[in-house]
């Protein structure tokens, strides 16, 4: 009940809320070839399952971000699933398939996508519970992540129904993993010995990125999404043609 736990705990309900915008695109243009009656139970178990996911990140969230090319293997990983939805559904053939089938790709596609992206986040969660010692820093990282569920389930739904009515929007959300996979490659620490960087700001701490550098690789990487992905629709339409 101290005042330190309370602002701890409002750190990272905002940390996630502001994170929870990707998960939310990510989450709709999983879910967005479900049927109506599906979509709630999609976008319920991805969340949880992306919930889940992260907590369990956080105990290893340092470790991970220093191992050498883990996030560049994320990226490419993060750009296929941009690419996977934006381009056409070619599997029409197996349209009888089950929508509990259906569903649980979804919820699969939503856990992946949000595993490889939480790399970056559960540090800035993680760095928020160290202001309560001992054994409280898990349940609280615990109670943030699951009063910002509702928000993030919200906010699933909210762009949904915005797909279903401007179709751009799946374009935008394919481009955003692109943008995201862009510039988690480019900070690599494998690749910062190859790479402009800025100097240590503290005495033993890792270069950074210098921000161009950063956010062209995110542009390039949200270019390279689109054009993969509309290549494939021409392709699509073309075999569909003939």
């Amino acid at each position: 009940m101290h005042v330190e736990f309370w602002i701890a705990v409002g750190q990272i309900i905002l940390i996630d809320i502001l994170l929870g915008g990707d998960n939310a695109v990510v989450i709709a243009l999983a879910c967005r070839q479900l049927p109506p009656e599906l979509r709630n139970k999609g976008i319920f178990w991805g969340t949880a399952g992306a919930i889940v996911l992260r907590v369990i990140l956080i105990f290893f969230a340092l470790t991970l971000l220093s191992v050498p090319y883990l996030k560049l293997v994320g990226a490419v990983l993060l750009m296929w699933i941009g690419v996977k939805l934006l381009a056409p559904d070619d599997d029409d053939a197996h349209g009888n398939i089950q929508g509990y089938d259906k569903l649980w790709a979804a919820v699969k596609t939503v856990v992946v996508a949000d595993l490889v992206m939480s790399i970056d986040n559960v540090v800035a969660i993680a760095g928020a519970a160290e202001n309560i010692g001992g054994d409280h820093k898990m349940p609280l990282v615990i109670f943030g992540l699951l009063v910002s569920v509702p928000i993030i389930v919200w906010g699933s739904q909210i762009v949904l129904k915005l797909m279903d009515r401007f179709p751009m929007i799946i374009t935008v959300g394919g481009m955003l993993l692109g943008w995201i996979a862009g510039g988690m490659a480019v900070t690599d620490p494998g690749l910062l010995a190859y790479v402009p960087t800025t100097s240590a700001a503290k005495p033993g701490a890792a270069p950074e990125v210098l921000d161009a550098v950063k956010y062209g690789a995110s542009a390039a990487g949200a270019l390279l999404v689109l054009a993969i992905g509309f290549w494939q629709r021409r392709r699509a339409a073309t075999a569909a043609a003939g």
